[in-house]
């Protein structure tokens, strides 16, 4: 024997021992030594670090890494002396029926590891290891591919008629007829080779560790396939690890600063913060309540299940404006995802062009935002079915694909249920709205006419909100903010912009959206009698509340959101306030004032200019908690709340 393979299979044992891979082989052939059935190949996962085994012997280590096939035939050896020495498995005849996966925790982080699909030529032949990394956009429908087989001699006298002698096991990149089919010979006789069938093994063990729209790295050995007349470049993957993103966010010294100059407020620093937002897009001091809206629901984003979602309904005359505005708050975070018009919002099926012409689960903007934003545009420019399915997908957070199986070649249907963890964005043109449809004459005082939309689906939105410049009185800011930005897009037009960068703004926004907080006691119970009260008083004698059921969830994520963004990891009367006057807001938009009656603009009643605006704004704002208490006490009396006044 080669005396370098050999030094190699010592230093194999030795790697297992150290790790711990050498007790769980053991265990793995306890459990097959145990089975009650009878096996032609046995399978072991064994995973490797390759800078531990580089540093055992460099010569290993490199064999691993760039011929995997081979080094995993130096570990079939070692496995196979272990079982017959240690007598593990004593239906075990010949080292053939061993098949060894080497699974790699992770591989150097250098260029030459990282495989590019779009780099030229694309290296498929090396048969080694390379580390991909990205968000999984289509998956098909799981096939099970054939791992190992037996195969026997058709010639009774060939030693090679029984036994297990012909084993042919799966090899990366090879497709399902290089391990099984009929033409088969014997290398001993040259008779045709039969299957044994029920030696067949089966498996998908990494199929079912991917879920679409997650964020994966993957190792794996690239291959090329061939379809028919097409060959397909492809990864045989070997190792997936669902990618965790960096959370060392932080937050800016200027943002420090001014958190310390509004200590005094437990108002102020969200408004500073939503005042001079996005002010490379539009001057500060404009658009206030949506801006603090967006910023709340960006930092109430996440990947948990169940999270606490914000979505976002604007009626605007002012389409382009906003638009602009979404789009840049869009990139404040990693996903964030603006829908294109033609194509699908929900996940949609399609035929498998480059793989077996099966059913493909195609993503679609909504999954692909998953943890993120989904900004879905104008919604007067979508059909009736489009709407409904939103719809549904606002009250339940997922969605159901159908995949018929007559078309797809499958025995039968099959219905696949993806969850939807984003919020959704989007606007509605109320000059298109009022061109389309003929206004109603009965209005409520401070209700407007959404009826160009169903009034299920605003409700699904966590908030309707108007902005506070119509096109037909634009603001002087706009106009001269507009006109400079033309002229000179790259300028920074104001002090803020130079201050409060927009990576400062990304930075802070990760921060905030990890923060974990919890309600406060009084908070919860401002929250409920608010809550308690309003399905009171919105209520009429035929559909009974108004009130949509999702109200006190949406209560409760404006005010979580709110402590987010004033950096609190506990949520406050203060932030159940502004929660309340938004939420309000909205509620009147949909079906006009209430007894709590807020102003139109509740949040922002006039500009925030100078330390005195700031100032007022505290006052008017303990004012609105002062009749907001007395609501409540007039209303839900049997609530529990904090009246004392200071």
């Amino acid at each position: 024997m080669d005396p370098e393979i050999q030094k190699m299979k010592e230093v194999v044992l030795v790697y297992l021992d150290r790790s711990g891979g050498l007790q769980k082989f053991v265990h793995d052939c306890k459990k097959y030594n145990d089975s009650k059935q009878s096996y032609a190949v046995y399978r072991f996962v064994i995973s490797i670090n390759p800078s531990d085994i580089a540093e055992l012997d460099a010569t290993l280590g490199n064999y691993i890494l760039h011929n995997p096939l081979q080094a995993a035939q130096i570990f079939q050896s070692v496995c196979f002396v272990a079982i017959k020495t240690l007598s593990l498995i004593e239906q075990l005849q010949t080292e053939a029926q061993i098949s060894i996966l080497l699974r790699p925790t992770h591989l150097p982080p250098l260029p030459s590891y990282v495989l590019s699909l779009s780099a030229y030529p694309f290296n498929y032949t090396s048969q080694r290891f390379y580390m991909s990394e990205g968000i999984v956009i289509a998956m098909g429908t799981v096939t099970k591919y054939t791992q190992g087989a037996r195969f026997l001699c058709t010639e009774e006298t060939c030693p090679f008629s029984e036994g297990f002698r012909c084993i042919r096991v799966h090899c990366p990149g090879a497709t399902e007829s290089a391990t099984v089919r009929t033409d088969f010979v014997c290398s001993l006789c040259s008779s045709p080779l039969q299957e044994d069938m029920k030696f067949r093994v089966l498996g998908d063990e990494l199929a079912n560790k991917m879920t679409i729209g997650n964020h994966y790295r993957i190792i794996g050995i690239p291959a090329c396939v061939q379809n028919g007349l097409q060959m397909t470049a492809c990864i045989e993957v070997n190792s997936v690890q669902l990618y965790k993103p960096n959370d060392s966010s932080f937050v800016s010294d200027n943002f420090k600063y001014l958190l310390s100059l509004t200590s005094s407020s437990r108002w102020r620093f969200s408004a500073v913060l939503a005042n001079i937002f996005a002010s490379q897009v539009v001057p500060p001091g404009t658009y206030n309540t949506l801006k603090l809206a967006i910023l709340l629901s960006l930092v109430q984003t996440c990947e948990k299940e169940n999270a606490d979602y914000l979505d976002l309904l604007i009626m605007t005359s002012d389409t382009l404006v906003i638009d602009r505005l979404l789009n840049y708050s869009l990139c404040l975070l990693p996903r964030g995802i603006r829908h294109p018009p033609s194509g699908d919002i929900f996940p949609s099926v399609s035929k498998d062009k480059h793989g077996t012409g099966s059913a493909s689960i195609q993503a679609c903007s909504a999954v692909l935002a998953k943890g993120g934003i989904c900004c879905i545009g104008d919604l007067s420019s979508y059909k009736k079915d489009k709407l409904e399915l939103l719809q549904s997908v606002l009250e339940s957070r997922t969605t159901t694909v159908f995949i018929p199986g007559k078309k797809y070649g499958e025995e039968a249907d099959q219905q696949v249920t993806v969850s939807v963890q984003t919020n959704f964005w989007s606007f509605v043109d109320v000059d298109s709205s009022s061109k389309k449809h003929i206004q109603k004459e009965n209005f409520l005082i401070g209700q407007m006419d959404v009826s160009l939309i169903p009034v299920n689906l605003v409700d699904g939105f966590g908030l309707l909100i108007y902005n506070e410049f119509p096109s037909c009185r634009l603001s002087s800011p706009v106009v001269h903010h507009t006109l400079k930005k033309a002229i000179n897009p790259e300028a920074m037009l104001y002090k803020a912009s130079q201050q409060f960068r927009t990576q400062d703004y990304e930075e802070f926004i990760l921060y905030a959206r990890n923060l974990h907080v919890e309600l406060s006691s009084e908070a919860e119970s401002l929250i409920q009698g608010y809550y308690l009260a309003s399905r009171r008083v919105r209520r009429d004698s035929i559909h009974g509340s108004t009130l949509s059921a999702s109200a006190l969830k949406i209560l409760i994520s404006l005010a979580k959101a709110h402590a987010k963004l004033s950096l609190r990891q506990r949520v406050l009367e203060e932030d159940a306030v502004i929660a309340i006057l938004l939420l309000e807001s909205s509620l009147t938009l949909k079906h006009g004032t209430s007894a709590l009656c807020v102003a139109p603009n509740p949040v922002f009643p006039f500009d925030l200019s100078d330390e005195n605006a700031l100032q007022q704004r505290d006052i008017y704002l303990m004012q609105c908690h002062h009749q907001l208490l007395k609501f409540i006490a007039a209303y839900s009396p049997g609530t529990h709340i904090n009246t004392n006044e200071e």
